[in-house]
């Protein structure tokens, strides 16, 4: 397994059509979730989770310990999640606890870590930016301190370097920023599981867990406490099952600044710490004449801050207390013993707090002159989602006919809200407040049939009605039907055949809606108005008004809708040793929720906000296999394998055809969603190239053929998306031996290196007078001006495909340890063990298809024990 700090770590690259990146190595980050490709442009595009029954948001993957989970079931077919309806156009993710047993049992586990990084950023160390600032020097892009360091030789009448000189302004340092800013990390987790029966009635399970996952930046660090308490009563010959789950989780953090790109730029010729620094910790930092740090105050020279400093001067606290609670009655009537009513009522309560301090290097205040103020910032918020479903099941059969039929009801509210102090040392802070946001509520009526004819053909038919208040009176309610088939074919066709084992043909259809916008658009159907800023104010006498003014709103929004096609073949070969699934599938999206769509001139009080517009569709392609090499007593080997394509497409946008979206480079984005294209596609300029293939600066094809290298000249140049997403495990046992592994490949993705992008001339070295580190890729195309545009090249995407080995674990069981009252299982592995790609970056596993300074992900030795009783 690995080591697990969130849900999804369980089932990360184990199940076709479902990726997982998280995006860096960020201590307890969930990541991006997505189940084949998602359903949506601007509205939420992560998948529904029912933990124990209870409909949740993804984030409960990062709440709850994995330890707990007992299995996981994914519904990715619209018929499938037709039941949940509101959030599961992007499919479900259904989480089933461990729960009490009939015998007594006590387990121990426990695993430390130790990871390292393993790769870094190629930039100048302190010999390449010396010999960098005088190439500098000599091209003359500095005239004043080209003058200075590059005097001319009034004998000679030429130029000669002052070598003494050059070295005292740039410095006698040779300093790795990169190290410097991380560290060994460890990572440790311990947890405690009794399960039993208590007066032999009642199944009770108790958990313990703690985790503690420091990150690989200095001073980051996430521990997390888990109490977990299932009770599973029956009562009246098993006609009254009560089903009660408990999950506590407090999680404390200390978060680190995101100093990844300052260690990248600093230069490597000053030190960490300086013995004239007017700093607590005697860090180093760039100074201007008066005697202030350059990178806060002085904006004609703004330097780099010392990113360790950043990191041991920032104290970003948080903490945060988190209780999920719910209980299921399922009672199965007396006198009707085929009718069964099932009530589930649900709790999922937050609160937490944060702490922002900062010492006066971090902020200062214009009101003053740019005195140095520093900062302290505080707040704490609270949320509940509370839910009531209930519903009543009926069934039925016969001797070629079995049915059933479900009809139910259900209701969701959400409620939240927070309190920010901003920064109490600013003279110019806004007052501080309390904001309560308006309750979001879902009310669902739903049915479902399942009908089996001689077990043979099976018909699911799904209709549910959902109601948000998210939308306006009229039209805030959607109808939402669906229908699966199913047919046997190994009983019709095969009857006999023996290698065949299990053969079965799916069919499915439906429609799930989506009104997830976020928690800023609970009201966009209402007129809203706002209170100025305090520099807004106007006086009225003695007193100062904070005038109000009108936001824009959108009465006619409504239900985004996703129609799924699903056509699958599921199989089972030599008596299901060989299992597996070949599935094709067809969405389209229609009615797309957009946040920032077009309004026309006049119409609104703002000239774009949220609108339905445009369609979107997604079609893939997804096959799993499961193979038993072997299952004997004393020798087992199974191997997994899933392959995903899928490929997304824009059909129509509306206004414009196109919305500029996703990463920036100054105040330019450089991803696009248009028209017949994939989302977030990269649009930037086309590079030239001389007749030797070198870049050549600054210079770009005229692709529209008007003489001037304008906005018109940018063109789609590739996208995130993968081709093909691979995942490949095997666990095999010998005896006492056991061991396992799983891997992910990602082929055809591809990465704007927004890293190299904003730092690949020769000039960018010395701008507004602060020194600033290069990327070695100027070597390579030895650009020596700053120009706005060259980042906006193609030059800098790159292809991403990877294949990555998550884990690989090694253990070995004592069967009969203490005298056989206990079993004890000690294993060892690693974390994250190899990456193969040809990118230049440092890791092409990125969200959306930008790295901007990953958190890079550690290489964890891992060493473990399991004990049970």
């Amino acid at each position: 397994k690995g080591a697990l700090v969130t849900g999804s770590d369980l089932f990360q690259g184990k199940i076709a059509g479902v990726s997982v990146n998280t995006g860096g190595g960020r201590p307890g980050d969930l990541g991006q979730i997505r189940i084949r490709g998602g359903s949506s442009l601007n509205a939420s595009n992560d998948p529904l989770v029912v933990l124990d029954g209870f409909p949740i948001g993804v984030d409960v993957l990062n709440r709850i310990n994995p330890n707990d989970i007992e299995t996981f079931s994914v519904l990715k077919d619209a018929s499938a999640t037709a039941i949940y309806g509101t959030r599961a156009s992007n499919g479900v993710i259904m989480i089933t606890t461990k729960k009490g047993g009939k015998k007594m049992q006590v387990e121990f586990n426990t695993q430390y870590g130790s990871g390292r990084p393993f790769n870094k950023i190629d930039v100048m160390n302190a010999f390449q930016f010396r010999d960098a600032f005088k190439t500098v020097l000599q091209n003359g892009n500095y005239t004043a301190i080209t003058n200075q360091f590059f005097p001319i030789n009034t004998s000679t009448g030429t130029r000669e370097f002052d070598e003494e000189g050059i070295t005292q302004f740039l410095g006698t340092a040779n300093t790795d920023w990169q190290d410097a800013i991380y560290r060994r990390s460890d990572f440790v987790e311990n947890n405690l599981n009794i399960r039993g029966s208590l007066f032999n009635r009642l199944p009770v399970r108790l958990a313990l867990g703690n985790t503690y996952q420091e990150g690989l930046l200095l001073t980051d660090a996430l521990t997390r406490n888990t109490i977990n308490l299932t009770l599973n009563p029956t009562f009246f010959d098993n006609h009254l099952k009560i089903d009660i789950n408990l999950n506590y989780v407090n999680t404390r953090r200390r978060n680190a600044p995101q100093v990844q790109g300052s260690a990248l730029r600093m230069a490597p010729t000053v030190p960490i710490f300086s013995n004239n620094s007017p700093f607590d910790g005697g860090f180093f930092e760039f100074m201007n004449p008066a005697g202030d740090p350059n990178n806060i105050n002085d904006f004609d020279r703004r330097g780099v801050a010392n990113p360790v400093a950043q990191l041991y001067q920032t104290f970003n606290n948080s903490i945060g207390n988190n209780l999920i609670a719910n209980a299921t009655i399922d009672y199965k009537f007396h006198f009707l013993p085929s009718l069964r009513w099932v009530t589930m009522m649900g709790y999922d309560g937050g609160s937490g707090s944060y702490l922002n301090q900062k010492n006066d290097r971090s902020r200062t205040s214009p009101l003053f002159n740019d005195v140095l103020i520093g900062d302290n910032a505080f707040g704490d918020g609270e949320g509940f989602n509370k839910i009531l479903d209930s519903y009543f099941v009926y069934n039925k059969e016969s001797e070629n006919l079995k049915f059933d039929i479900t009809g139910g009801y259900s209701y969701q509210r959400f409620e939240d809200n927070n309190f920010n102090s901003g920064n109490v040392l600013d003279p110019l802070n806004p007052e501080a407040f309390r904001r309560f946001s308006t309750p979001l509520v879902y009310i669902g009526f739903f049915g479902r049939t399942n009908i089996t004819f001689k077990d043979n053909y099976l018909l699911t038919l799904t209709y549910r009605r959902d109601g948000t208040s998210r939308f306006g009176p009229d039209r805030r309610w959607g109808n939402f039907p669906a229908a699966s088939f199913a047919w046997k074919l190994k009983e019709s066709l095969f009857k006999d055949n023996k290698t065949i084992s299990e053969l079965k043909l799916r069919a499915g259809w439906g429609i799930t809606g989506q009104q997830d916008l976020g928690n800023g658009f609970r009201l966009v159907h209402l007129p809203q108005y706002s209170s100025s800023l305090p520099n807004g104010q106007y006086p009225s006498g003695s007193d100062l008004i904070n005038p109000l003014f009108p936001l824009g709103y959108n009465p006619l929004i409504q239900w985004e809708e996703t129609n799924t096609y699903n056509l699958g073949l599921d199989y089972g070969l030599l008596d299901n040793k060989l299992t597996g699934s070949l599935e094709v599938y067809y969405k389209l999206s229609n009615k797309l929720l957009q946040t920032r769509a077009p309004f026309a001139d006049g119409t609104n009080f703002t000239n774009q906000g949220p609108q339905n517009l445009g369609e979107m569709s997604i079609k893939g392609l997804e096959f799993s296999l499961n193979y038993n090499v072997f299952k004997t007593d004393n020798l087992n080997l199974n191997l997994n394998f899933n392959a995903t394509t899928f490929r997304r497409n824009i059909d129509s946008i509306g206004v414009g055809e196109q919305v500029l979206v996703g990463g920036n480079i100054g105040f330019t984005p450089f991803q696009v969603d248009r028209l017949n294209n994939v989302p977030q596609s990269f649009l930037l300029y086309q590079q030239a190239y001389d007749s030797n293939g070198t870049p050549i600066e600054g210079a770009f094809v005229d692709r529209n053929g008007d003489g001037i290298i304008g906005e018109e000249d940018r063109y789609i140049y590739r996208n995130p998306d993968p081709d093909f997403l691979l995942g490949f495990g095997a666990n095999f046992s010998f005896y006492n031996f056991d061991l396992g592994f799983q891997m992910r490949a990602s082929i055809g993705n591809h990465v704007f290196n927004q890293v190299q992008a904003t730092n690949s001339s020769y000039a960018a070295l010395y701008p507004n007078a602060a020194l600033v580190n290069l990327n070695t890729v100027v070597y390579q195309t030895n650009f020596q001006n700053i120009n706005d545009t060259q980042p906006l090249s193609d030059l800098f995407v790159e292809n991403g495909s990877f294949l990555r080995m998550d884990f690989a674990t090694l253990g070995y069981t004592f069967q009969n340890w203490l005298n056989g009252k206990a079993s004890l299982r000690l294993f060892t592995g690693v974390q994250n063990p190899f990456i193969i790609t040809n990118y230049s970056g440092l890791d092409p596993e990125v969200n959306n298809g930008v790295d901007n300074a990953i958190y890079p992900r550690p290489r964890q030795f891992l060493f473990g024990a399991n004990i049970k009783f």
